[in-house]
């Protein structure tokens, strides 16, 4: 009588759902968690070393990584007979900060692509050199546009002006390695 009350109805539908819960609780309460944040860290010195090698262009990379920015993705293509390079940092704030690079043609389109708008809102100078400032708010983009003769630079994100400015001051131009 008193196990079929646990195994019919209502009750038995209760009881095997404190059963579930317990054993839930108890797995939860016995498996180690870590409270510690883990950003994928990646060395792109030998994709940037590459770079410098085969591209056509002249590269542009960050001189030295701000405090407490992690570099989390670095990616070459070569599609269409282009060369693109997009290098991905998670910022001292943690948000997102990316260098995009192409010989993409036309060039206004790779930058459009990238910025996710076509549109201006302004231009800022950073070390001595005009940037384009364009803002996707919808996407809380933010993006920083330089187009060159041979490369268009693209830094942008949802990082800061503050955090983007960073990056893109410290971009310097690598020397072509020949070998």
């Amino acid at each position: 009588m008193v196990v079929r009350r646990f195994t019919e109805g209502f009750y038995g539908y209760a009881f095997a759902m404190a059963v579930c819960l317990a054993a839930v609780g108890l797995f939860l309460l016995i498996t180690p968690q870590s409270r510690t944040e883990r950003i994928p860290k990646v060395d792109y010195s030998l994709a940037l070393a590459d770079l410098r090698r085969t591209a056509p262009f002249q590269v542009w990379a960050p001189g030295q990584v701000a405090p407490g920015w992690v570099p989390n993705s670095s990616r070459r293509t070569n599609d269409g007979g282009w060369t693109t390079w997009r290098l991905g940092f998670a910022t001292a704030e943690r948000r997102h900060a990316m260098l995009a690079q192409s010989d993409e043609k036309p060039a206004a389109e790779f930058a459009n692509r990238l910025a996710n708008t076509s549109t201006a809102t302004g231009t800022v100078q950073i070390g001595g050199v005009t940037w384009e400032q364009r803002v996707r708010e919808d996407k809380d983009q933010r993006s920083l546009v330089r187009l060159l003769p041979d490369v268009t630079v693209v830094v942008t994100g949802t990082a800061s002006w503050q955090e983007l400015s960073t990056l893109a001051g410290s971009l310097r131009q690598q020397p072509k390695i020949t070998s």
